[in-house]
């Protein structure tokens, strides 16, 4: 329960996502931990009758966007409040459910494939990466795509950490090599890891990983 209440905690301390972004659009999705920056929705492909799941679906936000473009859609979250800001935000939008579970009992457990998997800063970065990447491909579909962003370790950082805001939880900080050679002994595919450079005036860029079954 100590990684729960972590994440229930930190979940208490966010802000609320902005109502429209920059361009004025109400739902959107963004890879990066800078507003309005990097790169959108197309890397996954054409989503129109695909099935997502997000893994760290926090209160929807990510997933009601890909709902929109046709996608059906489902969130995965530990943290026991998210569910409750999910549904009060994004509950009347169609194709798009919300579950409270931590993400490997969830894979173990759960029937049917997915056409995409995405986590932005979440579970995995924050989950073995040998026991969830081989959990992840069983349930994509073949051809389908495993995408997930995080910050990129920095110099000096060892490759297991802890998250600041909260210390109960587990960071892997891995660089693209290294990603690129835990998703290969897994048996994905094509992928391609890079760090997205930061906008002008910030120092760290965002570490993005694609890779397929």
């Amino acid at each position: 329960m100590d990684v729960v209440d972590a994440w229930e905690r930190y979940a208490q301390g966010r802000t609320p996502r902005r109502e429209a972004n920059a361009s004025g659009a109400r739902t959107w999705l963004n890879w990066t931990q800078y507003p309005d920056h990097g790169p959108d929705e197309s890397i996954l492909g054409d989503l129109q009758g695909r099935t997502v799941l997000e893994l760290g679906c926090g209160t929807g936000c990510n997933l009601a966007h890909l709902s929109t473009l046709g996608a059906t859609c489902t969130g995965v979250d530990i943290a026991p409040s998210q569910h409750g800001k999910a549904v009060a935000r994004w509950g009347h939008l169609p194709g798009l459910t919300f579950h409270t579970a931590e993400v490997t009992d969830y894979l173990s457990h759960t029937e049917g494939p997915f056409d995409v998997v995405l986590s932005i800063f979440g579970p995995v970065w924050f989950t073995d990466p040998e026991q969830l990447l081989p959990l992840v491909r069983k349930r994509l579909s073949p051809g389908g795509v495993l995408a997930f962003s995080h910050k990129p370790p920095t110099a000096g950082t060892q490759p297991v950490g802890q998250l600041r805001e909260a210390k109960a939880v587990t960071r892997w900080d891995y660089t693209p090599e290294e990603w690129s050679a835990l998703l290969a002994s897994s048996g994905y595919s094509d992928i391609k890891a890079e760090v997205i450079s930061p906008p002008e005036g910030k120092d760290v860029g965002t570490l993005l990983v694609r890779a397929y079954a």
